[in-house]
């Protein structure tokens, strides 16, 4: 990767994150259940991952520059997750539909949780108003959480750089 590319990454990491949302959920906590349909239209809950790490990572919407980024981050690294015996989950309000596109268009090898009721984004906290570029609108913010095997998290990020996240939560998963 080349200076310029970091520097654009960068940049649109500065310009597009004025602030990380208020969580009310911290580190310690047990992660609030949840239920919701993947992209195959299967029921997915987070009691069917107890004894695994999960990567529960929120982002506003399919088909979008940053969360292209972020999803491809995740894919390329896809395999040393696996090796950490960590599942990577990826939560927006978009349909099933929208997330079948999604990973197909991307060869996404994890699984896209469709949360259109918000339901899932209510409990953990990220679903709220954002500014961008001097407009204010609802949506979900874009926070990772992990999720312990003991179903606690152990950790938050609240602001996210989208092209290097992936590598990021590895580096906390290193012994």
């Amino acid at each position: 990767m080349g200076l310029y590319s970091i520097l654009e990454s960068l940049l649109t990491f500065v310009l597009g994150m004025a602030k990380a949302p208020d969580l009310q959920l911290k580190q310690g906590d047990i992660a609030p259940a949840f239920t919701a349909l993947n992209q195959h239209g299967a029921t997915v809950s987070l009691d069917h991952y107890l004894g695994q790490q999960v990567v529960l990572f929120f982002y506003p919407r399919d088909n979008t520059p940053g969360c292209n980024k972020e999803a491809c981050s995740f894919r390329d690294s896809f395999a040393l997750f696996g090796d950490k015996n960590t599942v990577v989950l990826g939560v927006s309000p978009d349909s099933v539909k929208s997330h079948v596109k999604f990973v197909e268009k991307f060869s996404l090898p994890f699984l896209l949780l469709a949360d259109e009721t918000k339901a899932v984004a209510n409990a953990y906290g990220v679903w709220g108003e954002k500014t961008f570029m001097g407009r204010k609108y609802m949506g979900n913010h874009r926070v990772t959480f992990l999720i312990g095997a003991d179903g606690r998290i152990k950790k938050i990020w609240g602001l996210v750089s989208p092209e290097f996240h992936a590598q990021e939560i590895l580096l906390e998963l290193q012994p």
